[in-house]
């Protein structure tokens, strides 16, 4: 018989509940002991869920009260020196710090989980002297056993990812820190196997990447002392995002079970499978539930899966599953009222996963006459939105056929350009600026929230977001700033403010996820064409630029973060999904220049993040990413100074693709890193204008004038002084009010020094 399983269950709630509970806490609020209660409830009632729900194998240890890769670096004290950690259990205070940064030390570098949304913190080795401040895993299953009675499967974040995710260290000292590492993870396996525990999952997402020779050897190291230290516990090794390298390598490791993505990674796993087959004495993890998309799947093709699979492995050494863990899709399609029908009955997430997980185990084990019915029903849904008029814009289809056959390119090169833009705008050596927006107050939320329930006109919301506009002019002014923005105060989300106003979109009321801490999203869903229908952000620029002498930047989210930071259709490609974005996008960078506008931002934080976990498809991915951009911007003016933003990740690895997007000054967080986006330039010449962010906007400390110049002078070091821009390292939408203005202050103060230095 076969069994059910998922990997992992968003910790949020269908409520928020769990983000609700970390900023009390964080606010002073909730008592400490009073957070953990909150937490525990939150996190049984997930259990109870899955439990009601049929799964067989349910995890446990994959709740967080941050983030699990954080939890895997407090479980073995590595915490960074300027914490002042002493060692034992690691209090809240250090644990919150790391993540949030606190008045004395920086947060740790955060960024993205591979090719998703989700943001880990990064562990940092150096320094740390790692033992084992409490067994994780063993808790969370005792919790659930005593309190439940579920026999949960502990979830570890696997070694080599945790060592290959980790800073701090040269690749000459990997080694040496496998040593230090190993004891300790057979230690909490052997506890676990003391225990009673039936099956533990051990994350290596690091598997579907390419990995040298010698992270091969250190896998098997690692596998094979896990072997001989805990010979009687169930290991399951389980990869998720793509296939796995070195399919033979892998299955070979003496684990009892291997986890396999046959949603993102289906090709590439099930040819190995057919040319290799899979090994009688293991079980395997078929992840045939999408965890990260929103759709229904066609039980159908999953089930037709499943027989190609079943060739190779027999139903009682089956697991069906989800593809990953299920924190990356909202909670339930239930709360949702206000979707349209052929919409909301092609959606799943992530309780509606579990029943399709359950359904299909059941398929595989009793013969699918017996949801012969649920069938037929997901078959219709399917089919509805597939006829839906959304999704058969012919208008737009043939518009952006014909453009995407073009070579978008500006009229003039930069090196021209700049000194036509210099002439005009006469900015001053290191200009300053900010990202686009300004904290959104309580009182700015619930303003919005009047206007949307209709307690407010048109007018007053207008006149209120102009009051807003003018304060935020006149404090960057006084400031002293050199290029404003207007502060997006009218927008909730940089990705949902467009789709609401772009055809093609759909919003849930509830459709929550986990972005990185408490930062919750609610995606967009792109389920039709995507089309312009009017301007978006002309009246709010306008104004402000009416407001000041200095140049306001038009505020414009780019497509491929649009598409990124989306829940995207299935049946068209991401590349057509992207210029059909890039073709709505141009006619709004169009509008703002025929209104005035003389500086446009388009930001795209998310290219990276949608990088291919495969080498060999990534150029393909950066250069329609790359022309999707262009087809944004290539029509202005040679005068029109096109800005674009990126945040949170490691962009050494295309440089060459952010310099091909052509614009004329990019900004890129670096403080959040410690600067070491920087070393890129110290090998890579970058020809165009440029802002390294100074300081971490994430972090609720005000950053000092010192710590800012001596950036900017590392900066200096590598960079042209003549293209160099300042600037936080993110948008200030959720910073507080009086720390904005004194960061900002410091800011330019440390801009002084510069110039004063550099004249």
């Amino acid at each position: 018989m076969a069994k059910s399983s998922v990997l992992g269950y968003p910790r949020i709630g269908a409520d928020r509940e769990w983000k609700k509970a970390l900023e009390a806490f964080w606010a002073g609020k909730l008592e400490e002991s009073e957070f953990h209660g909150q937490l525990q409830e939150i996190r049984l009632n997930h259990l109870r869920k899955q439990r009601e729900k049929g799964i067989d194998c349910i995890p446990v240890n994959d709740f967080s009260y941050y983030d699990h890769v954080l939890d895997t670096a407090a479980m073995f004290g590595i915490i960074p020196k300027r914490f002042s950690y002493k060692g034992g259990v690691v209090p809240l205070s250090v644990y919150y710090g790391i993540a949030r940064g606190t008045k004395d030390a920086t947060a740790s570098e955060m960024t993205k989980w591979f090719n998703t949304n989700y943001h880990y913190i990064v562990p940092e080795l150096d320094g740390s002297l790692p033992a084992i401040t409490e067994n994780r895993p063993l808790i969370a299953y005792r919790e659930a056993k005593e309190k439940l009675g579920i026999e949960g499967k502990p979830v570890i974040v696997g070694p080599l990812t945790f060592l290959k995710l980790s800073k701090g260290y040269k690749a000459s000292e990997t080694d040496t820190w496998l040593e230090r590492l190993l004891p300790l993870y057979v230690r909490i396996l052997q506890e676990l196997a003391s225990e009673g525990v039936q099956w533990v999952q051990i994350d290596e997402p690091i598997l579907v990447t390419a990995i040298s020779a010698d992270d091969l050897r250190r896998l098997k190291t690692i596998y094979e002392t896990f072997a001989a230290s805990v010979p009687n516990l169930n290991i399951m090794l389980q990869t998720y995002f793509e296939s796995v390298e070195n399919y033979s390598d892998i299955v070979a490791l003496p684990v009892q079970g291997i986890g396999l993505d046959f949603v993102h990674g289906l090709s590439g796993n099930l040819t190995s499978i057919k040319e290799l087959g899979f090994p009688a004495d293991k079980v395997l993890g078929a992840g045939v539930i999408d965890g990260r998309g929103i759709w229904k799947a066609s039980l159908r093709e999953k089930l037709d899966l499943l027989e190609e699979v079943a060739e190779f492995v027999t139903s009682d050494r089956l697991i069906v599953q989800t593809s990953c863990s299920l924190l990356h899709v909202p909670v339930t399609v239930n709360n949702e009222a206000s979707l349209l029908t052929e919409l909301k009955g092609a959606l799943a997430f992530a309780d509606e996963k579990l029943e399709e997980v359950i359904l299909l185990t059941k398929a595989v084990s009793s013969g699918e006459a017996i949801i012969v019915d649920e069938l037929e029903k997901c078959e219709s849904a399917l089919q509805a939105l597939k006829r839906s008029g959304e999704r058969n814009r012919n208008d737009v289809q043939q518009a952006v056929a014909s453009i995407s056959a073009q070579n978008p390119e500006r009229h003039l090169p930069f090196s021209e350009r700049h000194l036509i833009q210099q002439n005009k705008w006469q900015l001053p050596l290191f200009p300053t600026t900010t990202i686009g927006s300004f904290p959104q107050s309580a009182e700015v939320r619930k303003a919005r929230q009047l206007w949307r329930k209709g307690e407010w006109t048109n007018e007053q919301y207008a006149g209120f977001i102009r009051e807003q506009i003018d304060l935020w002019v006149k404090l960057q002014e006084e400031i002293g700033l050199d290029v404003l923005v207007h502060g997006e105060f009218e927008r909730t989300d940089m990705v949902e403010f467009f789709g609401e106003k772009l055809a093609g979109f759909a919003f849930t009321q509830n459709g929550w996820v986990q972005s990185y801490g408490s930062r919750c999203v609610k995606p967009p869903i792109i389920f039709g064409d995507v089309a312009f229908n009017e301007a978006m952000t002309v009246e709010e620029t306008k104004y402000a630029q009416s407001k000041t002498e200095l140049p306001v930047k038009g505020m414009l989210t780019g497509p491929i973060t649009i598409m990124n930071w989306s829940f995207v259709r299935e049946d068209i490609t991401r590349e057509q999904i992207a210029y059909q974005l890039a073709y709505a996008l141009r006619q709004e960078v169009e509008a703002l220049e025929q209104a005035g506008i003389g500086m446009i931002q388009v930001d795209e934080p998310a290219v990276r993040e949608g990088l291919p976990l495969k080498e060999q498809e990534q150029a393909n991915y950066l250069a329609w990413a790359v022309k999707a951009f262009r087809m944004t911007t290539c029509t202005v003016q040679d005068t029109t100074q096109i800005h674009t933003h990126m945040c949170y990740c490691e962009f050494h690895d295309m440089i060459d693709s952010i310099e091909a997007m052509d614009a004329d000054v990019i900004s890129i967080e670096t403080s959040r890193s410690h600067g070491e986006l920087i070393q890129s330039f110290e090998l890579n010449t970058y020809k165009l204008g440029i802002g390294l962010g100074v300081y971490d906007i994430h972090s609720p400390r005000i950053p000092r004038v010192e710590e800012m110049s001596n950036m900017i002078e590392r900066v200096l070091r590598v960079l042209d002084p003549k293209l160099f821009w300042i600037n936080p390292d993110c948008g200030l939408k959720t910073r507080g009010f009086e720390e904005t203005i004194d960061s900002l202050r410091n800011m330019v103060k440390a801009t002084q020094i510069a110039r004063a230095k550099h004249q």
